[in-house]
């Protein structure tokens, strides 16, 4: 992959999740592993532009990518978080990425652009929750100082009190997840009331904190964290951490192919998956 291609593919995913839209003050965002070569020694084949997109970049999917020949691996996390000191063969990470550069393949990891995005992902777990609801409201609860409409998590306020039950319905649906867990407020039932969803992909322990909601809607909290939401008179959703983000990856998929050149490849790893699942 030429230079010129990774910049018209980084480019591309740039225009929806700006890198300054991430949160530098702990993420690992933008292009990570830079496989490209120079433009005269690149040939016409080279040229086309082949994008996997996952959420975890593991052994498996560096794998997949090079049975694809793509020369693009756009990994929701970053592939590279902690500084590397040297790199080897002996830690799976390490190994994935020698094998990833032999292959001429770059990484870029998006994560918290898409986090904070206006229509990114928490928007997208939003429509999913809420769909056949009226809201009366959506705000961002960590607001992006710079960009309206963008940053981390989301709370809805619905127009109608909806129960518990089709809430969990939604996301199963927009997700599509046949489990997930549900915490019940003290005292209630799955058929209780909900007015008021704070949402976050991923991890939302941080960023709730200090938020009230009828119902809290993330990938993971804590035990403790997940106490003192259902001890106040919060129910909460948790689905794993990757599986808020994961369905996303269609967006993505759609927007790539239309703003890369035609005949361009955009696919989503058929490898990529939660760590976790339920037997």
């Amino acid at each position: 992959m030429s230079k010129n291609v990774v910049k018209t593919a980084v480019n591309a995913i740039q225009k929806f999740y700006p890198i300054k839209l991430a949160d530098k003050t702990w993420d690992n965002t933008g292009l990570l592993v830079d496989a490209s070569h120079d433009e005269q020694s690149s040939s016409a084949a080279d040229e086309k532009i082949r994008v996997l997109l996952t959420i975890d970049l593991t052994q498996d999917v560096a794998n997949e990518a090079i049975q694809n020949k793509s020369n693009l691996i756009m990994a929701y996390h970053p592939f590279i978080f902690k500084g590397l000191k040297s790199i080897g063969q002996s830690d799976p990470q390490q190994k994935s990425l020698v094998k990833l550069i032999r292959n001429g393949i770059s990484v870029y990891c998006p994560h918290t652009a898409v986090d904070s995005a206006k229509g990114g992902v928490n928007d997208f777990l939003a429509d999913g929750i809420s769909k056949g609801i009226k809201e009366d409201s959506r705000e961002v609860v960590e607001k992006d100082k710079e960009e309206e409409g963008c940053g981390m998590g989301r709370i809805i306020q619905l127009s109608k009190p909806t129960p518990l039950s089709k809430l969990v319905d939604n996301v199963k649906v927009s997700l599509g997840l046949s489990h997930l867990q549900v915490a019940l407020a003290r005292g209630e039932n799955k058929e209780h009331l909900i007015s008021s969803i704070a949402i976050c992909a991923g991890s939302g322990g941080g960023v709730f904190r200090g938020l009230k909601a009828d119902l809290f809607y993330t990938g993971e909290l804590s035990h403790h964290e997940a106490l003192y939401f259902n001890e106040t008179g919060s129910s909460i959703i948790v689905c794993n951490h990757s599986n808020t983000e994961r369905a996303f990856l269609n967006t993505i998929q759609e927007q790539l192919i239309e703003e890369l050149p035609e005949g361009s490849e955009v696919k989503i790893s058929e490898k990529d998956k939660d760590p976790f699942q339920t037997w």
